[in-house]
C-alpha cells in the first residue's frame, strides 16, 4: 500500500504540466507572463463503473449527464482533471485519442470503431497565465500516456496552477483499507485537485483543518501572523475537484453514494465549501476488482448485506478525501509569489 489513488487495482493516474520559470499573476491592468496549468487524468485498465456529484455553485464539466444512475451508459474509461476553466475540457479529447488508438471504448460495430468514454472537471487557474497558454487535448494525451502506479503530489498536473485560499493549492492523494467488519478487505483512494476560495487552515492556529495522515508540529505566534497578513485570494472563481475510487463491486447508485461522501471529507479539510463560488465536483470509480473478506451481516427488513458494504466504504470515502485535500496543500510549492503552506508555516518542514 502507498497510501494513494493507484492502490485500488485497476487504476493509473498521468500528469503532464506547463510551468516556465517567469509566471506572474496577471491582474487586470497587466498580463500574466509564463504560465502554470496542467492536466491530471484518472486511467482505468477496464472499464469501470462510475457516477458523479457536483456541490459547488460554478462548475465546469463534462459528460457529467451520462454518469446519472438512471442512463445507459454506466461506466467511463478515464477521468480528466485539469485546469485552464473551460477552456480546458479540450484535454479530454487528448485522453479520448490515446484510448481510441488503444480500442477501449464502447464498440460501434467494428474494432476500429470505437467511443471512449472520459468524463473531466475543471479548475478555474487562468490567472497564471493560462489565458495564453491553456490545456489542450496534447495535454491529456500526455498525461494518459505517462499514466502509472506511481505520481507526483503538489504542484503536479492539474494542481500545477491550483490556489488554496491565501496559499497555493495542488495535488494530492491517499487510501485505506477496511480490516473489519462488513468491507474487510476492501480498498477506498482519492486523488483530489485543491483550489478552493475558502482557507485549508484554521486562521487561529495554523494548523490544517483536514488531517494529513502525518503528525505535524504546532505553529508559531508568529508564523500565524505571518499567515494572517497574507493577501486575499483576488479572483472568486475556484473549485476544488476530484476522484474517489474502490476496488468494490459497486453499482452506479453505489458509486453516487462515495462520490457524496468524498464531499463530507472536503467540508472538514476546506472552510467554507460548497460556495457558489466554487464548482467542487467528485467522481467515483468502482473497478469491482476486490471482494469483502469481512463476516456477512444478517438480512433484515432495514438493512441488506451490501448496504452495510457501502456504509463501511462511504465512511473511508470521506476520510481518504480529507486527507488528500490536506496534504494536497502540504506538498505544493510556491509559484508566482503565492505562498506555499510550508513557506509560511515553517515549522512543519521538520
Amino acid at each position: 500500500m502507498q497510501d494513494r489513488l493507484t492502490d485500488v487495482a485497476g487504476l493509473t493516474v498521468g500528469h503532464h504540466r506547463a510551468w516556465t520559470p517567469d509566471v506572474t499573476v496577471a491582474t487586470d491592468d497587466r498580463d500574466g507572463v509564463g504560465w502554470a496549468t496542467g492536466t491530471t487524468v484518472v486511467l482505468a485498465d477496464g472499464p469501470a463503473v462510475a457516477a458523479v456529484d457536483v456541490r459547488g455553485g460554478g462548475p465546469g464539466t463534462r459528460e457529467t449527464d451520462l454518469l446519472d444512475p438512471s442512463h445507459s451508459v454506466q461506466r467511463v474509461d478515464a477521468v480528466v482533471l485539469t485546469g485552464g476553466s473551460a477552456y480546458g475540457l479540450a484535454a479530454a479529447d487528448g485522453v479520448m485519442r490515446h484510448l481510441e488508438e488503444r480500442g477501449r471504448g464502447v464498440a460501434m460495430g467494428r474494432p476500429d470503431r470505437v467511443v471512449p468514454i472520459v468524463p473531466a472537471a475543471v479548475i478555474f487557474d487562468l490567472p497564471l497565465g493560462a489565458w495564453a497558454s491553456r490545456p489542450d487535448a496534447a495535454f491529456g494525451y500526455a498525461a494518459a500516456t505517462s499514466a502509472a502506479s506511481e505520481f507526483e503530489q503538489g504542484s503536479e498536473g492539474a494542481g500545477t496552477g491550483a490556489r488554496a485560499g491565501v496559499l497555493k493549492g495542488g495535488v494530492g492523494t491517499a487510501s485505506a483499507t477496511a480490516t473489519d467488519g462488513p468491507a474487510a478487505g476492501l480498498t477506498v483512494g482519492a486523488l483530489v485537485v485543491a483550489n478552493p476560495v475558502g482557507s485549508a487552515f484554521d486562521p487561529r492556529t495554523g494548523v490544517l483543518w483536514g488531517d494529513p495522515g502525518v503528525a505535524l508540529p504546532a505553529p508559531t505566534a508568529d508564523e500565524v501572523a505571518a499567515a494572517a497578513a497574507l493577501a486575499a485570494k483576488d479572483t472568486s472563481l475556484n473549485t476544488t475537484i476530484g476522484v474517489v475510487a474502490t476496488d468494490a463491486d459497486l453499482t452506479a447508485s453505489g458509486c453516487r453514494r462515495l462520490a457524496v461522501a468524498a464531499h463530507d471529507g472536503l467540508a472538514r479539510a476546506i472552510r467554507p465549501a460548497h460556495s457558489p463560488l466554487d464548482g467542487d465536483t467528485f467522481f467515483a470509480l468502482a473497478t469491482g476488482r476486490a471482494t469483502p473478506r469481512g463476516e456477512a451481516v444478517p438480512v433484515d427488513a432495514r438493512m441488506m448485506p451490501d448496504l452495510a458494504v457501502l456504509d463501511a466504504l462511504c465512511a473511508l470515502a470521506a476520510v481518504v478525501t480529507e486527507r488528500a485535500i490536506a496534504r494536497a496543500v502540504l506538498t505544493a510549492t510556491s509559484i508566482a509569489g503565492i505562498p506555499a503552506y510550508r513557506d509560511v508555516f515553517t515549522s512543519v518542514r521538520a
